[in-house]
């Protein structure tokens, strides 16, 4: 490759002639290069007011567009006219994008929370000019939306955006156009105003906040056409940094300015055609590459082979399936200096083939055989590898789809020889965990994501530090399914941050900071534009971790950091095709900045004593001797030390400790034992371990220690198998008294296990606890402190506004979990009316609530879930006692109108639903305006008094329906025929009959209001007879003009398909 120089100054031609010579000594190699100098940046105190980023205006709202099929890939295109003086395009896509301008890609995306803002101005041609985006979906909801401003000579602007006139092509044949859908309208399905929230450009609001004496630097401002946007650093022995583009823009070496100032950052391409790295090592005399896309996810190895000291050749070591930003990210190099250590996301399969000898539980309940797998023999695992879902109430997918069958081990940290032959699990449960750290104690610490479609829900779970011992299961599962942290079978978090994306993580070993700060570990949140520093405690055989916000600005996108061997803080801002930037945090205070011993004395005895244990997670030698180690561990005051004596168990063969387990005396010690038997046992074990836990005085427990014994009773269960009936009975009979006990999280797991034995009284209790606010109702789960969400709420409008929005109308947690446990209660006996129409009821109190963007499709589906298994007749009563759908205000029909008959609507159907003839926006407005919408369900939204007509195409011909609305009381399902009532006091009721006993009779008496209903005892009823007539009114169409009538008929016929052939392109 040729060399050549160009120095931000440095005329054009001048480069040519430096790229003339070079070419003129082809046996010489050296990369492209450029140099910056170092530019001191403005700082504040973190303890000064922080200053306020410039506002920016809310983008025009821009639909979000797709082609004709959501499960295709496709290239999206828009012709737009050059001559602007200035160009930014704004872009999202769920799931990915890569963006282009006159055929050059520009950009590239796979999260759309994250939108991409791009200054294309270089890019524009004169005359006409293309803009692309070659968008994928990878299941679920997808869309894709943007936002180009131009602004002219003038200082006019005119903005182009995604809508209906931008053409849908596959990829390999761009010429061959179709017209585009709009999958949603600017705000709605599961995106949110998400361009709303896009970052102002870099250079806004410039100030720093640091802590006093700490000084911020710019070394390098990366040109985006050349070397992308960065996502991962790391340096070598020689002080020099590696950098990587998300993208195709390939790695870069960077020999950082001299503090003092004397010379410039120099940035050199590196030659190894490897990119889309999001971690990076050099160990071994080799740098070691984790892609996640571009050269394909997996783990390489990159060396110099002719000697001119760049990295330049490839060799794979292992390819890792799934990508994208749930796949592998950062690699680091083992305490010992022995190994190499990979961080994964919840969408990487492990790298070794795991043999499921019995299937994983994939929903929750219990099981029918006890979890079995094999491992080969290049791959294991220091937990037990037979992890599993293990939900004690069956599970809910994410109400939007994300990540929906994503099963354990979830997210994971596993290790491997500088070779990558042979594979080792450490820790799992994670959700994204993008990096992690080893303290000088040689502890693992990784930092791992939330979900913030879960705001509102119980199982939410804020970004957050743990300290990841061996063995150690976090407890990430998909959708509902998010284990407590007060589980047993996990580990709590080392501290909790709150909302926010997690990114760079590093201790500050090697800085020349105070000694407070050398021993910090730095985490980097992208979202908020914040850097941590988490200083450690120790706490027994771990560690308590205290937040401080180290550095921020607005708008600051993070990625990654390292300490440089100056003894300097590198970081560099950028992602998501954005513009990169690269600094440094170096320290001028008065402290002395000496290299203080990085490691904690408090609890080293503790942690010795833990790891002696640790020793043992893998089947050993000596199995005695890892029992005879372990047993008296599971007695241990100290949680962390509990954990891995059984998991040191559990790698032993079981017959080895079974029955020792169940015969320890300490209650606590003898909960460890029942949860690692039910983990390991036979189903054959079970009425031994139900026994044991029988054998334990509930109420002679602390809070905590009880929570634990409600979880090791889910476990027997789900492990083990259901018992018998009897042996339910004495469950809820011993637990049952303990319910409410006023504690979140132990209220949080009886109410799952008395509903799982079926405890007597147990809907109508939880039913009750429906109905007044419970002690969660002013609390939230997005953070420990409320103070910290305010400040972050000011860092990013978009996220910003749907933590605001959360916080104003806030959730009662522990009434949406209860409300989600009793939606698995479906036997008719089980809920009196009475029950029944205090749980309908919540419902409508609850939807006023704010959360994340699944939080009300969540309470949808668990509505909706609160009916499986019913009979139909049964499902058609309890509509009456669901809240009141209250319709938006209903647009006017556009007419004029007529009297239409069957015949008539039939005559004009004939021709008027031909192929791309119809409109759907106007067929669902007519839905509305002909008042369908306030008795009949629609998709998601609807009345329910009468017929769910979402399927209406599947079960009518035209003609039928037609007739259906045209004579509505011509045929009448037995489900919705209405009676009429006479009683004894003279009355006549007309409605619907919604429930019948022996005794009474309930019947609903407004056709619109299915909550508006009469209950009558059998004895005060003189005679029931059926009505003429069907509730629905007669002449529903004869407001509408002949369009709207066949509009109406389409769009009801097409299931809510806009790609349903009757409607126009």
């Amino acid at each position: 490759m040729p060399r050549w120089h160009t120095p931000p100054t440095c005329h054009p031609s001048l480069a040519q002639l430096v790229l003339i010579a070079c070419l003129a000594s082809p046996a010489v190699y050296a990369a492209p290069r450029w140099e910056h100098p170092v530019e001191k940046m403005p700082a504040v105190s973190a303890n000064a007011v922080e200053e306020a980023a410039p506002a920016t205006a809310a983008p025009a709202a821009a639909p979000w567009i797709w082609g004709p099929d959501l499960n295709r890939t496709y290239r999206l295109a828009k012709m737009f006219p050059g001559g602007a003086r200035k160009a930014v395009l704004v872009a999202s896509c769920d799931n990915r994008m890569t963006l282009f301008v006159n055929g050059r890609e520009i950009g590239t995306s796979a999260d759309w929370e994250r939108p991409v803002s791009i200054d294309i101005t270089k890019d524009l041609e004169k005359g006409d000019n293309e803009l692309a985006a070659v968008v994928a979906n990878d299941g679920g909801p997808g869309g894709f939306s943007c936002r180009l401003v131009l602004t002219g000579a003038d200082g006019g602007m005119t903005v182009v955006q995604s809508d209906a006139t931008w053409n849908a092509a596959d990829p390999a044949t761009p010429q061959n156009k179709a017209a585009v859908q709009i999958v949603a309208k600017a705000g709605e399905g599961p995106w949110g105003q998400v361009l709303a929230g896009t970052p102002a450009k870099l250079g806004a609001g410039p100030t720093f906040n640091v802590p006093d004496g700490f000084a911020v630097e710019r070394l390098f401002v990366v040109p985006k056409d050349q070397l992308g946007s960065w996502v991962c650093l790391t340096s070598d022995p020689q002080g020099r940094l590696y950098a990587s583009d998300q993208g195709g823009g390939g790695l870069a070496r960077i020999t950082p300015a001299p503090l003092d100032g004397s010379g410039p950052t120099i940035v050199e391409k590196v030659p190894a055609p490897i990119t889309g790295a999001q971690g990076l090592l050099w160990a071994f005399d080799s740098l070691y590459v984790v892609c996640n896309g571009g050269t394909g996810s997996g783990l390489y190895r990159v060396t110099d082979t002719d000697g001119d000291g760049m990295p330049d050749s490839i060799k794979t070591l292992r390819r890792f399936e799934g990508g994208g930003e749930h796949g592998p990210h950062n690699v680091l190099l083992s305490p010992d200096g022995k190994k190499l250590v990979v961080i994964c996301g919840n969408h990487t399969k492990v790298p070794f083939t795991i043999k499921n000898v019995t299937e994983p539980q994939t929903m929750g309940g219990m099981r029918p055989n006890q979890r079995r797998v094999e491992l080969p023999e290049d791959g294991a695992s220091r937990l037990p590898a037979n992890w599993d879902e293990d939900q004690i109430v069956r599970r809910m997918w994410d109400a939007n789809g994300h990540a929906a069958g994503v099963l354990a081990p979830g997210g994971y940290v596993v290790s491997t020889d500088p070779d990558g032959q042979a594979w080792e699990i450490w820790t799992a449960g994670y959700r994204n965990p993008y990096d992690m750290a080893f303290n000088a104690d040689g502890e693992l610490f990784v930092y791992d994501a939330d979900m913030e479609w879960d705001f509102g829900s119980p199982w939410y779970r804020p970004t957050r530090v743990n300290h990841a011992s061996s063995g150690s299961e976090l407890g990430w599962r998909s959708g509902s399914g998010k284990w407590p942290h007060s589980f047993p079978d996990s580990l709590p978090a080392l501290v909790d941050i709150g909302p926010g994306s997690p990114v760079g993580a590093a201790f500050g070993y090697g800085t020349k900071f105070p000694a407070k700060y050398q021993k910090a570990l730095y985490i980097c949140d992208w979202t908020f534009g914040t850097m941590y520093a988490i200083h450690l405690e120790p706490q027994g055989s771990t560690y308590k971790g205290v937040k401080e916000e180290f550095l921020s600005r607005t708008p600051l996108p993070l990625t990654d950091l390292t300490v440089g061997k100056d003894g300097a803080l590198y970081f560099a801002v950028g992602g998501r095709g954005g513009q990169s930037e690269l600094y440094r945090v170096v320290y001028q205070g008065s402290e002395a900045t000496t290299a203080s011993d990085h490691r904690q004395s408090g609890g080293a005895a503790e942690r010795a004593a833990r790891h002696a244990l640790e020793a043992f997670h893998r089947k050993a030698d000596d199995p005695a001797a890892a029992v005879a180690a372990a047993l008296p561990q599971l007695s241990s005051p100290d949680r962390f030390i509990r954990y891995a004596a059984r998991v040191a168990l559990e790698h032993q063969p079981i017959e080895s400790w079974q029955d020792k387990a169940l015969a320890v005396q300490d209650p606590c010690g003898l909960i460890e034992a029942a949860i690692a038997v039910s983990h390991q046992g036979e189903q054959t074990a079970s009425p031994a371990v139900l026994a044991a836990l029988d054998g334990i005085d509930a109420a002679k427990l602390d809070k905590s220690a009880q929570n634990d014994l409600v979880r090791a009773y889910q476990l027997a269960l789900i492990r083990l198998g259901n018992p018998p009936a009897e042996a339910k009975a004495r469950i809820a009979s011993r637990l049952q008294p303990l319910f409410p006990s006023g504690d979140y999280e132990l209220d949080r797991a009886l109410s799952g296990l008395l509903v799982a034995v079926r405890a007597p009284g147990i809907v109508t209790k939880l039913v009750s606890l429906l109905a007044a606010p419970s002690a969660s109702a002013a609390a939230t789960n997005l953070a420990p402190r409320e103070e910290d969400l305010q400040r972050l709420i000011q860092r990013n409008g978009g996220y910003g506004n749907a933590v605001r929005a959360t916080l104003e109308k806030r959730s009662d947690l522990l009434q949406v979990h209860y409300a989600y446990v009793l939606r698995t209660v479906n036997e008719r006996d089980a809920w009196t009316l009475g029950d029944r129409k205090g749980y309908y009821e919540w419902f409508g109190r609850a939807r006023e609530w704010n959360g994340g963007n699944s939080f009300r499709k969540f309470l949808d589906n668990i509505e909706r879930e609160s009916m499986e298994g019913l009979p139909d007749s049964d499902k058609v009563a309890l509509q009456g006692l669901r809240t009141k759908y209250v319709p938006p205000p209903l647009p006017k029909p556009e007419g004029p109108g007529r009297q239409w008959t069957t015949a008539a609507v039939v005559e004009s159907a004939t021709n008027g639903l031909a192929d791309g003839t119809r409109d759907f926006e106007r067929g669902a407005r007519t839905f509305a305006a002909a008042r369908c919408v306030v008795c009949h369900r629609y998709g998601n939204d609807g009345g329910s008094t009468g017929p769910d007509l979402t399927q209406a195409g599947g079960r009518f011909q035209v003609k039928d329906l037609v007739e259906a609305i045209c004579e509505p009381s011509k045929v009448v399902s037995d489900q919705y025929k209405a009676s009429i009532v006479q009683t004894a006091d003279g009355r006549v009721l007309t409605g619907r009959i919604v429930s019948e006993s022996p005794a009474s009779v309930t019947i609903v008496t407004d056709p619109e209001d299915a909550t508006k209903f009469v209950d009558l005892k059998r004895a005060d009823i003189e005679e029931i007879l059926p009505a003429p007539e069907s509730l629905m009114p007669k002449g529903l169409l004869d407001q509408l003009n002949e369009a709207e009538v066949l509009d109406l008929i389409a769009y009801t016929l097409s299931r809510g398909n806009r790609n349903d052939p009757r409607f126009k392109r």
